[in-house]
């Protein structure tokens, strides 16, 4: 995945870090504890931990990741950032082998089937929209530097409008993806199984996506569909 970072931030003139207006980070940073809160949500045999556990260590990561990025380490900041990306992922996938395990074992009641689903399903888009939000472009920094996105990952609507002259141009113009991107981005993703309005350019944006595609559909196809039938 570190090769979909490569995205040109040395094209970014290095006098634009003093960027006054910085794409804002707590949605991106409330996703990630919305995965840590919904372990609350599942059996303890299907979680990670201790339902506190996961929301507690993102907390950790995320007050050092917090400070580094206000002295200017961002470096550091993403190191830690894709901790507790790699950390939820981890997560989420340990809970959905764990789910699709006891299966076979009818240890589950109809009822709980549905509200894992319903956990694991937005976790998924929570988790793939934190992934896309910081490879984009090589991620939020790298793309606070820019003046306009014009590269990246995802073709976004926006992206092809600055020939378009007029009002369409004006929008355009100094327009960058924020978190609600990425996020509607993910939800298509798990919902359509396909990006909708925005085509994917990268390797690795490739490769995420048919990861998130296809634990939305053992999700939603194998594991929702069995407990409606059971009810």
């Amino acid at each position: 995945m570190t090769a979909g970072m490569d995205n040109n931030a040395s094209h970014s003139p290095s006098s634009a870090d003093d960027n006054n207006d910085p794409e804002p980070r707590w949605p991106a940073i409330l996703a990630v504890f919305a995965v840590g809160a919904l372990e609350f949500a599942l059996p303890r045999q299907l979680s990670f931990g201790p339902g506190w556990l996961l929301l507690l260590v993102v907390l950790l990561l995320a007050i050092p990741a917090t400070l580094a990025r206000m002295r200017g380490k961002h470096k550091l900041t993403e190191m830690l950032g894709f901790a507790s990306n790699g950390l939820i992922t981890l997560a989420m996938i340990w809970s959905l082998a764990l789910l699709v395990r006891s299966l076979p074992q009818h240890t589950l009641s109809p009822r709980t089937l549905l509200t894992v689903a319903a956990v694991l399903w937005t976790s998924n888009v929570l988790v793939f929209a934190s992934w896309y939000w910081r490879l984009d472009a090589g991620g939020p920094h790298a793309r606070d530097l820019r003046e306009t996105h014009t590269e990246g990952a995802f073709l976004f609507p926006q992206m092809t409008l600055g020939s378009a002259g007029g009002d369409l141009a004006d929008k355009a113009q100094g327009w960058t993806p924020g978190f609600v991107d990425y996020l509607f981005l993910a939800y298509n993703t798990s919902t359509a199984f396909s990006p909708t309005d925005a085509p994917v350019l990268s390797r690795w944006a490739k490769g995420l996506m048919m990861v998130q595609a296809s634990i939305s559909l053992v999700t939603i196809a194998l594991l929702a569909a069995r407990a409606v039938n059971i009810l």
